[in-house]
């Protein structure tokens, strides 16, 4: 039996974030200033040719799925990597620093900070999942972390990066477990996704209470240009 977590971007859109979906119930994209994961429904042809219809010629979109994702006709693979998923259970004891709630008006600092640290896709829009937080010091923006795709029960960490003058500092594990412990107090179980291979982060978020629950693929698709 599959797990919503199994096709996180599918069930994101097609339930809690469907505000931020572009689509039917053939094939959903999330809006192209706010993420670049799009999925789906099935497998059968005429799914795939909605997804195909939301993208544009030459955009590349990503697909999470636990098994390969099917690429429409007509799109290339730009990128093909296995990725872990790990959920919390119970998230470790917060630890206490200051840091400040982000919105819009911080909107392009956090861009900006996303772009020098590549957290992971972001966009002008992503701040816009919620739960942002961060780090200032004397008015700069030094670290950050929020959410992405949520699901009935289940919300994602993500967009947590550090600025590399500023590492080192346990910023990052404390904006994760002060943004995982919000998830679970409104009754929501923490999820994040890293790269197998990246050994430093792994160990992070396992010192922080996250445990692998599977593996995904991550595939980048560009649609061809016509």
């Amino acid at each position: 039996m599959s797990h919503v977590l199994d096709r996180p971007v599918w069930n994101a859109l097609a339930s809690t974030h469907v505000g931020f979906a572009l689509g039917d119930d053939q094939a959903r994209r999330y809006l192209p200033d706010v993420a670049m994961f799009a999925a789906a429904a099935d497998a059968s042809a005429e799914s795939l040719d909605a997804l195909a219809a939301l993208i544009a010629p030459g955009e590349a979109v990503g697909l999470i799925e636990a098994g390969p994702p099917i690429a429409p006709r007509g799109f290339s693979v730009r990128g093909d990597a296995a990725v872990v998923q790990l959920v919390a259970e119970k998230v470790s004891d917060v630890r206490l620093i200051d840091c400040v709630v982000l919105g819009d008006a911080d909107a392009p600092e956090m861009a900006a900070l996303a772009a020098l640290t590549r957290p992971g896709p972001y966009f002008a829009n992503t701040h816009r999942f919620g739960d942002f937080i961060g780090v200032r010091l004397d008015g700069r923006l030094v670290a950050m972390a929020g959410a992405r795709m949520q699901v009935p029960g289940f919300a994602e960490v993500s967009g947590v990066c550090t600025h590399p003058d500023f590492r080192g500092r346990g910023y990052a594990g404390a904006l994760i477990a002060r943004v995982a412990a919000g998830f679970r107090a409104r009754g929501a179980m923490p999820f994040l996704h890293s790269y197998p291979d990246n050994a430093a982060a792994l160990a992070l978020y396992h010192s922080l209470g996250f445990a692998i629950r599977s593996e995904l693929r991550f595939v980048q698709l560009v649609r061809e240009q016509v």
